[in-house]
C-alpha cells in the first residue's frame, strides 16, 4: 500500500512537471475582481509544435501559416456549491474590444497578444474573472482521442471537407485522433461556424465522459497513456497545476449546460464579416455566471 501511494505520487508530480506553461492571468490595471466559483478558459490553437510533415499531413494541418491563431474558444464555469457546470462556446469571429487595439474578431486577440490578451479581451467582453487558463494544439488534441480509444460521434448528415481532412457518414460511428480533428475544425456544414461550435461542445463533453469513465480510469493501459498524453500536450497558466485539471474533468461528467453566446446577427466591417453578440441578452447571460447563477432557460441555445 505504501509503495502504491509513493508511485502515485511520483507520477502525479511528473505529470505536473511535464505541463507547458504560459503567462495567461497576470494582474492588469483595472481588471475584474474574482467572482464565485471556478472559470476556465479553454482554447484551441493551430499550433504545430512537435508535428513531422507526415504528421501534418496525417492531420490535415495545412502547414506552417506563420503565427499560432486559435479557433476554439470555450468558457466554463463550476457552481461554488455545486450544481451543473455551463460550458460557454465563444465564436472566433466575434466583435469584441481588444484592449490596445480597438475592436477586432475575438480570435484577433490572441494573434496579436497571446493567451494574456485572449484573456484580457474575454474577462473585458463578458465581465467573468478567469481563474484558470488550458491551451492545446492540433497533435495533442488527436493523441488525446487516440489514447482513449477513440470518441463515439453521432452525426445527423455527412459530412465531406477535405481541408479538415475527413469524410464522415451519417449515423454513429467511433472517430479516431485524425477524425476527431477535422470533426471539430470543420465548417463544411449548413451553418458553419454555428454548427462547428455545436460540434465542438458536443465532442468535448463525449470526449470527457469517456476520459473519466472507469473503462479509461480503472485500465493502466489507457489510464497512463491519456496521463501522458495531456500533461504533454497542454499548456496552462503558471498557477494552474495537474489536480486542477482532474478536479474540471470531474465537474464536467455528467450533465452539463452547454451554450453559446447569444447571437445578434453578422456584419461586414474592416475586420471582415464579424459576429455580432445580443448585447440585450448577452448581458444578463453573462451576469448569471458571474454571479454563479444558472443561465435563464430561454438564453440557452443548444443548437
Amino acid at each position: 500500500m505504501l509503495a502504491l501511494v509513493v508511485a502515485l505520487g511520483t507520477f502525479t508530480v511528473y505529470l505536473d512537471r511535464s505541463l507547458g506553461r504560459v503567462d495567461a492571468l497576470s494582474d492588469y490595471d483595472d481588471r475584474i475582481g474574482d467572482t464565485p466559483g471556478t472559470n476556465w478558459l479553454l482554447v484551441g490553437s493551430d499550433a504545430r509544435a512537435g508535428l513531422t510533415p507526415e504528421q501534418e499531413q496525417q492531420l490535415s494541418t495545412g502547414g506552417d501559416a506563420g503565427g499560432e491563431r486559435t479557433d476554439t474558444m470555450i468558457l466554463i464555469h463550476v457552481p461554488k456549491g455545486g450544481g451543473k457546470t455551463t460550458m460557454v462556446s465563444l465564436p472566433r469571429d466575434s466583435y469584441v474590444p481588444i484592449p490596445g487595439y480597438g475592436q477586432d474578431k475575438l480570435n484577433a486577440s490572441f494573434a496579436l497578444g497571446g493567451p494574456n490578451l485572449l484573456v484580457q479581451t474575454v474577462e473585458g467582453a463578458t465581465g467573468v474573472h478567469i481563474d484558470h487558463y488550458a491551451e492545446i494544439g492540433f497533435g495533442g488534441f488527436a493523441g488525446m482521442v487516440d489514447a482513449v480509444g477513440g470518441v463515439e460521434m453521432c452525426l445527423d448528415d455527412p459530412i465531406d471537407d477535405p481541408l479538415a481532412g475527413i469524410t464522415l457518414d451519417a449515423g454513429c460511428q467511433e472517430l479516431d485522433g485524425a477524425q476527431s480533428l477535422g470533426f471539430v475544425r470543420t465548417r463544411a456544414t449548413a451553418l458553419a461556424d454555428i454548427d462547428r461550435m455545436n460540434n465542438q461542445r458536443k465532442f468535448m463533453s463525449a470526449l470527457l465522459e469517456k476520459a473519466t469513465s472507469p473503462t479509461t480510469f480503472l485500465n493502466p493501459l489507457r489510464a497512463v497513456p491519456l496521463g501522458v498524453g495531456v500533461a504533454k500536450s497542454l499548456e496552462v497558466d503558471e498557477g494552474d497545476h495537474i489536480w486542477h485539471l482532474a478536479r474540471l474533468a470531474w465537474a464536467l461528467r455528467g450533465g452539463i449546460t452547454a451554450t453559446s453566446v447569444p447571437v445578434g446577427g453578422f456584419e461586414d466591417t474592416d475586420s471582415g464579416n464579424v459576429l455580432l453578440w445580443d448585447r440585450e441578452r448577452a448581458v444578463p447571460f453573462f451576469d448569471a455566471i458571474a454571479s454563479d447563477e444558472p443561465i435563464p432557460a430561454d438564453m440557452v441555445a443548444t443548437e
